[in-house]
């Protein structure tokens, strides 16, 4: 019996056509009008699933090994801030097979189209881009640092250094789990979701508009001015995905972001701290309205120099 037909094996993955860019990867020609409502909705639901997974198991293992907090109410289930911070990390990582998982089976395309045009992460690209974001990063919280130096907001609020050793193991931690949490962010909203929502509409801007929103939302709700600062600087990342034809360049900077911000959380004894950057101060919001935008204009320019595809070979 030829294939598709009866109990024939199911048909493989469909790329989208020659020319496609990044968010119309999805228009594979599978899966009919109204199959991205399908592939959406199920891998929402799985996230969450995962998510409170993850958390269920970090509270049972936290009971048996008697290591939670000395408080009933709580919102840590680690006594030790950096076991707690792991399972924090973990969780958000699971996004990435979620996603990969739904583009290759519910969306019937290539899971590696969700990393960019050309089917997979671009390793060379995706090195050349840290090599610009990390010194920006760093020279980004070193004028945030000067600018509020002396004020309410650059005091420190824990419990000092922990000690070499304690800090060592916690940088060997976040080294290893803050890469994945950083980058299932960016498959979750520039990534999947974008070439989901692109199965229905013809311009990529709702879906990055859209996957902005909920970026920002997900942080929590603290300062107006991090939730502007979130919003803006997604929507330049969304819109720098969409022209590199991939995720390589934001997945860098995020990973530098967060590594230097909780590498100084750890540093400073503030690794229990419940703040995100929803909770950034003004003068982080005012340097991101440069930053954000140089560095996305100073990659889209590398990116023309070194040919990097922007639509599907």
């Amino acid at each position: 019996m030829p294939p598709g037909y009866g109990y024939g094996p199911p048909p493989g993955p469909v790329r989208a056509e020659s020319g496609t860019s990044y968010d119309a990867q999805g228009r594979n020609g599978r899966g009919g009008r109204f199959g991205w409502l399908g592939e959406l909705s199920l891998v929402v639901v799985l996230v969450v699933v995962g998510i409170v997974v993850v958390t269920l198991v970090g509270a049972v293992i936290a009971e048996v090994l008697g290591a939670g907090p000395e408080e009933a109410d709580s919102e840590v289930f680690f006594e030790n801030p950096v076991a707690d911070m792991a399972f924090q990390l973990i969780g958000i990582a699971i996004g990435i097979p979620i996603v990969l998982w739904g583009a290759r089976y519910l969306g019937k395309r290539p899971a590696g189209t969700v990393s960019s045009v050309v089917g997979r992460l671009r390793w060379r690209w995706l090195g050349l881009c840290a090599a610009v974001s990390v010194p920006l990063i760093i020279l980004q919280f070193g004028a945030l640092f000067a600018w509020t130096w002396g004020s309410e907001a650059a005091e420190p609020s824990g419990d000092g250094f922990p000690g070499w050793a304690s800090f060592l193991l916690t940088l060997a931690v976040l080294g290893a789990l803050v890469p994945l949490q950083a980058a299932a962010e960016e498959y979750v909203f520039r990534g999947w979701l974008v070439q989901v929502i692109g199965r229905a509409v013809r311009s990529p801007w709702p879906a990055v508009v859209l996957a902005s929103l909920l970026f920002a939302l997900a942080h929590g709700f603290g300062q107006l001015s991090g939730f502007i600062l979130l919003f803006y600087s997604a929507m330049w990342w969304g819109w720098l995905v969409i022209r590199t034809g991939g995720l390589e360049a934001v997945i860098t900077l995020h990973v530098a972001n967060n590594l230097l911000a909780l590498g100084l959380a750890a540093g400073f004894g503030e690794l229990a701290s419940t703040q995100t950057a929803a909770d950034a101060p003004w003068q982080a919001m005012v340097l991101e309205f440069v930053f954000a935008p140089l560095y996305c204009l100073i990659i889209a320019r590398l990116a023309d120099r070194r040919g990097i595809e922007r639509v599907s070979p």
